[in-house]
């Protein structure tokens, strides 16, 4: 094990060293592309996504996916250290992705590696995503064509502290435009459209969905960005505003937007309808070998590629770190935490059986 996160120390070192921002990935991808080739495996890279399957690989057997993405936000304010630049002291490892999810990565692709050839009755491929962190058309949402062809379930890396996230809350982004009527500001002439986005986004702030899901609670609605007006003595015309909502399984995505814009008076498009909450029975092998090793179950109320993934097979999101660390100045990993990461998803593949 003590070679294992060594070897994951040192991946995980130059991928921090390394620009990964999303859209941007093919430098790393290219580090972890060489890093399978030089253990002897032939990864595929499409795109900046790498696919890589286990030696034993064996047409007809079910296939279990293990993935964790490669790009990471642009850095923070606030940094105390150079982002890009992996400093390692007193087994705290700190830099740019080191806990978004890097650690996640490097620990299932060693758990890959370590549980080849172990005869474990079923296929392992080994996935790792670009684009996750925006979303992306290049990212999960290229390669799931191929992957739900052979793929019957997958374990998503994020940090979670190690406990299983067995159900995650969707993500729909609306950009919203009130509408009114330009005029002058001095006298009693247009409509202004601040005024209407007003109402509208005190509703998103109050609002409560009729049906709350047992697992994920309420629906979350927060104005996340507003913009108006050309200058002081103007009556603005338009609005902008953009709505970050959290999504649960009593409601698809689609039907989501459609229940708001019924009660808003401004208009609201999706970004996209795609990612929708996502939920893994408790009787699946998978969350049955978490629990056999005394893991313990949540729910996500933060998105990754498991709602991409949803609906074409089951996942549940686990992995070393903090989600509170991520997207933060001064982010990092700890040693053991990874050396544990390791451990416990090497447990869980010698302990399922799909």
């Amino acid at each position: 094990m003590n070679t294992l996160t060594q070897s994951a120390i040192n991946l995980l070192k130059q991928m921090i060293a390394t620009e990964s921002f999303s859209g941007n990935e093919k430098n790393v991808s290219d580090i972890v592309v060489n890093f399978l080739k030089d253990n002897g495996y032939e990864p595929e890279q499409i795109g900046n996504n790498i696919i890589a399957r286990c030696k034993d690989f064996a047409e007809g057997r079910a296939t279990l996916m293990l993935n964790s993405h490669l790009d990471t936000v642009k850095p923070a304010q606030g940094w105390e250290s150079d982002p890009f630049e992996p400093i390692n002291a007193n087994g705290k490892l700190t830099g740019l992705g080191s806990n978004d999810a890097g650690a996640s990565l490097v620990s299932l692709l060693m758990a890959f590696m370590a549980t080849d050839n172990s005869n474990l009755g079923y296929n392992r491929m080994f996935v790792a995503s670009a684009e996750e962190e925006i979303s992306g058309p290049n990212g999960m949402y290229k390669i799931l064509p191929m992957l739900k062809q052979t793929v019957v379930a997958g374990i998503v890396g994020e940090p979670t502290g190690m406990r299983m996230a067995v159900a995650e809350k969707g993500l729909l982004v609306l950009d919203c435009v009130a509408h009114g009527q330009t005029g002058h500001a001095a006298r009693n002439e247009g409509i202004n459209a601040i005024s209407i986005a007003s109402r509208d986004i005190e509703w998103f702030h109050s609002y409560k969905f009729p049906k709350e899901s047992p697992l994920l609670g309420n629906v979350k609605m927060s104005v996340t960005q507003i913009n108006a007006g050309t200058q002081h003595n103007v009556i603005p015309a338009e609005c902008h505003f953009v709505v970050d909502v959290r999504t649960t399984e009593q409601y698809s995505n689609k039907e989501t937007w459609e229940h708001i814009q019924q009660h808003i008076e401004s208009t609201a498009t999706p970004r996209s309808l795609n990612k929708n909450a996502s939920a893994i029975s408790m009787e699946h092998p998978l969350v049955k070998a978490g629990l056999s090793l005394g893991l313990e179950t949540f729910f996500s109320p933060t998105t990754s590629d498991q709602a991409v993934i949803s609906g074409a097979f089951p996942t549940i999101k686990i992995g070393p770190g903090d989600s509170a660390r991520s997207h933060t100045a001064n982010e990092y990993i700890m040693e053991e935490e990874i050396e544990n990461g390791i451990e416990v998803y090497c447990k869980i593949l010698e302990q399922l059986s799909l």
